[in-house]
């Protein structure tokens, strides 16, 4: 029998006995309770091994969880902070390359600026290369025709 049906033992021993006359009192066989109560101690210790063991088993399960909690935790952290540290090296390599492409526009700028205006000094001495060599075919010329040189 369980403690619970012992305690409901009791409470029928108390209500089966007689009332005393004039009081609300009643007379109850102390050996019957007696005897219940041992029956109680001699279960109690067995229900509460049982209880302390769940208890336990309850216990290590709560600690096994956030033993499991806090590594669960630790491994998003960890990997938060991996990728956060990939984002700052992202970002600065786009920055780098940012300032890597300026670079190459404003080199390619100075270039193109260099050879255009080297083309154009080359193109102005030409022009006044092939004019004198122009005046002097146009005075070959004349001197083959006979006509007078002028300068």
């Amino acid at each position: 029998m369980d403690i619970l049906q012992l305690i409901d033992r009791i409470e029928e021993v108390i209500d089966s006995a007689k009332s005393v006359p004039l009081s609300s009192n009643k007379m109850v066989d102390p050996d019957a309770i007696f005897d219940i109560i041992d029956e109680i101690r001699g279960q109690y210790p067995e229900d509460l091994k049982q209880a302390r063991w769940i208890v336990k088993q309850r216990q290590e399960m709560t600690e096994e969880a956030e033993r499991e909690a806090n590594r669960i935790l630790e491994e998003a952290q960890e990997r938060a902070r991996g990728l956060v540290a990939d984002t700052e090296i992202v970002r600065q390599a786009e920055a780098r390359a940012a300032e890597i492409m300026d670079d190459a526009r404003a080199n390619e700028r100075e270039i193109r600026m260099g050879a255009e205006d080297y083309a154009d000094e080359m193109m102005a001495n030409l022009e006044v290369n092939l004019g004198k060599m122009l005046t002097a075919v146009q005075r070959g010329r004349d001197r083959l025709q006979g006509k007078p040189i002028t300068r």
